[in-house]
């Protein structure tokens, strides 16, 4: 802490004698559209080789810049994700300091932050829960201008809360002039990625726009068997309705199609506790195993400048994901000596997810008693139903799968039954009211009062067992921030936390809600129109019933949790931005701490260390060309499964050391409107396992390239 205050300071010192590289800002008299300050999603970052963002509404709703924001916040901007083809969000979210990505299964995905699982994506600011806190399926960032992170609490908008972060996707939106863009990339394991991006005005002064936005993605993989093929496409038209009015409405479709898919992963260990040695393209599963998930989206918002300040948005979301997946798991560890012990378990499973979300908000500045203050307020309503029908051969349950055949990837398709059994079926709504009162108590102060009021409930049954619940709940939020010189601030936020869960015991009872709270102080610096940012926090977050894996059930077919109860504490760095003229760096250190009531740690598969470090340079004698380099680093992590060796009798542990990744880039425009670009991953060629969430696993990708040649007009 005390070494990030002195780089404060001194950045302060040094910076009156830089210039500053911020635009001059818009008048009254100019066309509000025309400026990188949009009404509709506020700044919009493509076109810039910025790094960072001067405000961001995600924590608040109330236009903020990162230094008056009491909460930690990561910005993942247009460049950013072209400069490192950061094609996914998995590929991306790796990037993003205090962020990590648990894939042991090579389609469904967890995410972590400060120790506990994130379960809430946002669009555009509107919030969609994930229905089991996991990602089924990848998500291109073809269609996002950017990606912003808070990490800590997000309960003022969220409507429940935990204490890990809230990621929010901004859409691309329409330009008021022709705009077109297209790329090819071709790359390692023949992975081919096509997409094309245009934008057009439909009236001659642009008061009515259109752009369409797709991205075509198809490839093998290090994996033996395994490909992906993804298909994005998303079309928005956008008007104003008067100087004041805008409005917009578009579609969002996404197919994600693989073969040769692990459901679940690669036992890791023999009976008597040693690992088993794989090669890192080790996959257990036939060609014919595969997850098959379409998204769609519909959407429209409204939002009115009312003067003074005031703006007033209404955002709609109607979601629907259909999956047809036919998949492979399988059980048990094998015995060292005669290779037996695992055995298949196969099942072919439809699900359909409707999901319908309501937004709307009002906020500006008021004044009261000589100063000017700042109020939010709103409501939301989303109501989303799941179902899944599952579908078993018998014959093809428990057939025993000798390690020497393992992978050959052998496994005859099972003759599933055509009629599908209902296995799921649940029913949740919530409604939430929540606003924001922030206070300009003295220039250098500003304190925050807010919250949110949750009725959260749920009907339904999943395997038979009841997931009904009916809960209200209030989450207070409570945040300050002082000015201590013109650029450095010291900040302080409080919250509490509250998540009703989807996991089930072993006794096949629904888990109770998640409770508890989250306080987080710091230090935040910002430079040159608020180009560059550093941060420095504390955190703790106090975390009852928060749902563990322990096993798999053979007979209901789906993971089995506890609740543990578990408390964080951490300090986080951060830096972002464009300090140098052609630097653009964004990176991050976490370290923490996460204990249960026994003051045990729990929750050991999450690494307790991460660092996270991306640059670009372009030198001032060549512009033309880029340069950059991106660095993930995590700490050890590792699970005990419950299990003792048959040989010595003594609790399992499967262990992942420290590793590295780095990542390198060269980009060089041929014309200001072409340019080609290679991206060269994990340099090092690291062998690691991608996550240990549960006691299988896979290791993640190896040396690979990926060259790429862009267009623009």
């Amino acid at each position: 802490m005390t070494a990030l205050i002195a780089l404060l300071a001194a950045t302060a010192a040094v910076s009156p004698t830089m210039p500053d590289p911020v635009a001059a800002p818009v008048t009254g008299s100019e066309d509000p559209q025309r400026s990188e300050d949009i009404i509709v999603t506020g700044q919009r970052s493509e076109g810039s080789d910025d790094y960072g963002v001067k405000n961001q509404r995600t924590a608040t709703r109330l236009p903020l810049s990162q230094r008056e924001t009491p909460q930690s916040v990561s910005v993942v901007t247009r460049a950013q994700i072209e400069d490192f083809q950061l094609n996914d969000v998995n590929a991306l979210l790796t990037t993003v300091p205090g962020v990590s990505v648990f894939a042991g299964e090579t389609d469904r995905i967890y995410y972590s932050a400060r120790g506990f699982d994130i379960q809430t994506f946002q669009i555009d600011g509107v919030g969609l829960p994930f229905s089991f806190g996991i990602q089924t399926g990848s998500i291109d960032t073809a269609i996002y201008d950017r990606i912003e992170v808070v990490r800590g609490a997000p309960g003022l908008l969220s409507p429940t809360g935990n204490p890990s972060a809230v990621i929010n996707f901004i859409r691309k939106r329409p330009y008021r002039e022709l705009k077109a863009s297209a790329s090819a990339q071709y790359g390692s394991f023949d992975t081919l990625r096509l997409d094309g991006d245009v934008s057009v005005p439909l009236t001659t002064d642009g008061t009515v726009r259109a752009r369409a936005v797709g991205a075509y993605t198809n490839g093998d993989s290090y994996l033996d068997r395994y490909k992906l093929k993804r298909w994005t496409g998303y079309g928005i038209v956008e008007a104003d309705l008067g100087s004041n009015t805008v409005v917009s409405a578009g579609y969002g479709h996404q197919e994600h199609k693989s073969r040769g898919a692990m459901w679940g992963a690669l036992p890791l260990y023999y009976t008597d506790g040693t690992r088993i040695d794989y090669d890192r393209s080790a996959n257990y599963a036939p060609d014919w195993s595969s997850w098959n998930v379409i998204d769609r989206q519909i959407f429209g918002d409204i939002t009115h400048d009312m003067g003074n300040g005031w703006t007033a948005k209404l955002s709609v979301l109607r979601k629907a994901t259909a999956e047809d997946n036919s998949l492979f798991y399988v059980t048990g560890n094998p015995n060292r000596t005669t290779g037996l012990g695992i055995t298949s378990y196969p099942g072919a499973f439809l699900g359909e997810t409707r999901n319908l979300t309501i937004d709307a908000y009002a906020g500006g500045p008021v004044t009261i008693a000589g100063r000017k203050h700042d109020v939010m307020f709103g409501v939301m309503r989303g109501a989303e139903r799941y179902r899944q029908y599952s579908s078993y051969d018998n014959a093809a349950i428990g057939v025993s799968l000798p390690l020497s055949t393992f992978l050959s990837g052998s496994f005859a398709r099972p003759n599933f039954p055509a009629a599908y059994d209902l296995s799921l079926d649940t029913n949740t709504r919530r409604e939430t009211v929540y606003g924001l009162f922030r206070m300009n108590l003295a220039d250098p102060l500003k304190v925050m009062l807010g919250g949110s009021y949750t009725h959260a409930r749920s009907e339904g049954a999943s395997y038979g067992a009841p997931t009904a619940y009916d809960h209200k709940r209030l989450l207070p939020f409570i945040g300050a921030t002082y000015d201590l010189t013109s650029t450095i601030s010291a900040y302080a936020s409080y919250t509490t936390i509250f998540n009703p869960q989807t996991e089930f015991d072993a006794q096949n009872r629904l888990l109770d809600p998640i409770k508890g709270d989250n306080i987080e102080a710091g230090l935040k610096g910002a430079w040159y129109g608020g180009r560059f940012n550093a941060s420095a926090a504390v955190f703790q977050a106090r975390q009852q019933n928060t749902a563990e894996a322990v096993g798999f059930d053979t007979v209901l077919g789906r993971s089995i949790y506890r609740g543990v109860d578990a408390t964080s504490q951490g300090i986080e760095l951060e830096v972002g931005g464009n300090p140098v003229q052609g630097l653009q760096v964004t990176g991050g250190f976490t370290t923490m701490r996460v204990r249960g009531d026994d003051d045990q740690a729990v929750r050991t598969f999450v690494p307790r260390n991460t660092a996270r470090l991306n640059v670009t340079y372009s030198p001032a004698p060549l512009p033309a060309l880029k340069l950059g380099a991106s660095m993930q680093y995590q700490s050890r992590f590792y699970i005990e499964p419950g299990t003792n060796s048959v040989t010595t009798g003594q609790p399992i542990r499967v262990t992942q050391g420290n590793y590295a990744l780095l990542d390198l880039l060269a980009r060089y425009e041929l014309t200001p409107q072409v340019s080609v670009s290679a991206n060269l991953r994990n340099v090092t060629n690291a062998k690691y396992l991608t996550a240990l969430t549960f006691d299988q696993s896979r290791y993640g990708a190896p040396r690979s390239i990926l060259g790429t040649i862009s267009v623009r007009y």
